[in-house]
């Protein structure tokens, strides 16, 4: 399938899922994850409808979407684990950077605010399954580092993030992030990828990332 047919194909099932749930389609925005894709390919996804993209690297969102701003509407979600040297670059980049997780990153982000002007929205990115290899503040540490945030971003810190563990029901780790966001008065949640998002809205997602489903296999 086309790129086109693909993203139909997606909105459909999130508008079924949504409606599933007890919820409004409209309640879930559709993040198009266009990691190592060529800017045609992000082009086509525009013509097609759609102003929410997602990637993993600063370097090669550089790459594709400055050039894109003079022309086209969209946000630019950066949901790959950042490095604090990529900080500034990443609050001049992004419309919203999904990977806050840990207090060098948030002190990296809050001068890059300062020094930059631009007020990307964020999201703190939560270790679920407490894997090693994966970025995300722990479980433990969640609730303190969300009062940090709340107290240092005010209503710039939106939400919450997770990618659960691969092989893993995800149901528990949407449900814990869920209650989380729900327990410090955060309204977004992202949460729910290319082979879950639909369990993800049930369980309250409001960002669903989908990448191979709509661009194809990387």
């Amino acid at each position: 399938m086309s790129i086109v047919e693909n993203l139909r194909r997606i909105q459909d099932r999130i508008a079924n899922a949504a409606i599933a749930a007890g919820r409004q389609p409209g309640d879930v925005t559709l993040v198009a994850v266009s990691k190592t894709k060529p800017v045609a390919a992000v082009l086509e996804a525009m013509q097609a409808g759609q102003i929410v993209f997602g990637e993993n690297r600063v370097q090669e969102a550089e790459g594709k979407f400055p050039a894109l701003r003079a022309t086209h509407r969209f946000d630019l979600h950066l949901i790959g684990g950042l490095q604090t040297n990529k900080a500034r670059d990443a609050v001049r980049l992004a419309d919203a950077i999904e990977t806050l997780d840990r207090p060098r990153l948030a002190d990296a982000i809050a001068a890059a605010i300062a020094k930059e002007g631009r007020q990307p929205k964020l999201s703190i990115e939560v270790n679920t399954g407490s894997e090693p290899q994966k970025s995300g503040i722990s479980r433990d540490d969640a609730d303190g580092f969300i009062d940090d945030c709340k107290s240092r971003f005010g209503s710039l810190l939106t939400g919450l993030m997770c990618v659960p563990p691969q092989g893993e029901d995800p149901r528990p780790h949407f449900d814990w992030l869920a209650n989380r966001a729900a327990k410090h008065g955060l309204a977004t949640l992202s949460m729910g990828m290319s082979a879950d998002f639909e369990i993800a809205i049930a369980a309250g997602a409001t960002w669903v990332r989908v990448g191979s489903a709509i661009f194809g296999s990387r």
